[in-house]
């Protein structure tokens, strides 16, 4: 459980390189939405899933940029990490009401 909104990003690292679909489509709010791969949008957790499915097929490694901190406002928090390429990921965290928090929007891959 994500106690803090930047708890996501370790999570999803942490999750992706053991090839966890399940542990990953769990980071999102069922009716998320999900821009990846580029050019996409995925809607839900159905949809999610399949995303990932393809992406662990893959096999990637992971490595951890560097997290800046969140923005929150209220239940709301806008998460974003640099990534090892110089890329940029861009997340909105809502709070849920057990007080973890779970990504509602998630933007994975934005040009530097």
């Amino acid at each position: 459980m994500a106690t803090e909104p930047n708890d996501l990003g370790k999570y999803f690292i942490e999750r992706g390189n053991a090839g966890d679909v399940d542990g990953l489509v769990a980071l999102y709010e069922p009716d998320a939405v999900l821009a990846f791969p580029p050019g996409t949008l995925a809607t839900g957790h159905a949809e999610i899933r399949e995303v990932y499915e393809r992406f662990v097929a893959a096999a990637p490694v992971l490595s951890p940029g560097r997290q800046h901190p969140a923005l929150v406002s209220g239940d709301l928090a806008l998460t974003a990490c640099t990534l090892t390429t110089g890329e940029m990921t861009v997340e909105i965290a809502r709070r849920q009401p057990d007080g973890s928090w779970l990504w509602v929007l998630d933007q994975p891959m934005l040009l530097p």
